[in-house]
């Protein structure tokens, strides 16, 4: 397995997992929920910003950012 794909299934996988998190907190009508459900969409879009350009597009730098990404918790 090549380091991209690597990296495309931990990504994938903290995405879905951070999509299934973002459904329950919609579904809770707590403020403080609504809070974080606002910051779970912010890393989501942040991480969709880092892959505009695609997989195939992969630079060193949008690596580093995935990177950081998947450790930002």
């Amino acid at each position: 397995m090549s380091h991209t794909e690597e990296l495309k299934d931990r990504v994938e996988a903290k995405k879905l997992r951070l999509q299934a998190k973002l459904r329950e907190l919609r579904a809770d009508t707590r403020s403080t929920s609504r809070d974080e459900a606002k910051k779970l969409q912010d890393k989501l879009d942040a991480l969709g910003e880092s892959l505009k350009g695609g997989w195939g597009d992969l630079s060193d730098t949008v690596s580093g950012k995935l990177n950081d990404w998947l450790k930002d918790d």
